[in-house]
């Protein structure tokens, strides 16, 4: 199902397991996967199709390109930009960070190669990030005059705290994946190129889940997050009622009972 060909590609990969899971491609490797405004306007396209799709458990985020997961933001195509031209091209580029970022089920990225910038924000905003270990990673922004714009500042505090987040963004250092899994900033390093068989794997084990339970628990964890404790604990309970008296709650339950494999009815 091709968003555009050239540029994103939203797949429904084969295998055990993988029924209820979708992938975005980021496809446009001749440009290291450059986010243009055209590519951040399929991102948000292809994220909005998924975000729709009900039969999705879990979503896969990953690239056509062994060189580069995303690079960042296309640099030659802001260089012809005017500041007006920048202006109204800021709320394209949000939506494509926003839709990544707003998706209801889990997210994983698979990352091999690079995944700087505005890449490395596509993956932090992903809720597990598998990279291989031959990948660097990390948000060089205040290098070119700018600072991380897609969420880098506020997603990276939140995984590895303010202090540590400071010294890879105040830095602009670029980090091989052994420093960036030291620093909390991603989750597994798995061998060069085998970053997406793991995030498939990974997906197949998050999707024989319930579909109701994944999203409230996600829904949960979004919300409570940036809170105090009391607030998020409402924010709990109120996702705890939503999934408690589903239909999946009752399926798990007598699933369970029966030692059988629980058929989700999704609701």
């Amino acid at each position: 199902m091709p968003t555009s060909p050239a540029l994103v590609r939203v797949d429904r990969p084969e295998g055990a397991g993988l029924e209820h899971v979708a992938e975005i491609v980021l496809d446009r490797p001749e440009a290291l996967n450059a986010v243009s405004t055209d590519m951040a306007r399929a991102i948000a396209a292809a994220t909005a199709q998924v975000a729709a799709d009900e039969s999705v458990r879990c979503v896969v985020l990953s690239s056509s390109s062994e060189r580069a997961f995303c690079v960042g933001a296309d640099l030659k195509e802001r260089n012809t930009m005017s500041d007006a031209d920048l202006v109204a091209q800021r709320p394209v580029a949000r939506s494509a960070y926003g839709g990544v970022l707003r998706l209801p089920v889990p997210a994983v990225a698979a990352v091999d190669g690079h995944a700087l910038g505005g890449g490395f924000e596509l993956a932090l905003s992903c809720d597990v990030v598998v990279v291989g270990d031959g990948a660097t990673v990390g948000l060089p922004e205040v290098g070119v005059g700018v600072i991380p714009g897609g969420g880098g500042t506020q997603l990276l505090v939140r995984r590895v705290g303010w202090s540590r987040a400071s010294l890879a963004i105040f830095t602009a250092q670029r980090m091989p994946a052994a420093r960036a899994l030291e620093l909390g900033a991603v989750d597994e390093v798995v061998p060069a190129g085998t970053a997406r068989a793991r995030a498939l794997e990974l997906a197949a084990t998050i999707a024989a889940n319930s579909p109701v339970a994944l999203r409230q628990a996600k829904r949960a964890m979004r919300l409570g997050s940036g809170v105090d404790l009391e607030t998020g604990l409402e924010v709990e309970d109120a996702c705890w009622r939503a999934t408690a008296f589903s239909g999946d709650r009752r399926e798990g339950v007598a699933a369970f009972a029966e030692k059988r494999r629980p058929q989700w009815p999704g609701r």
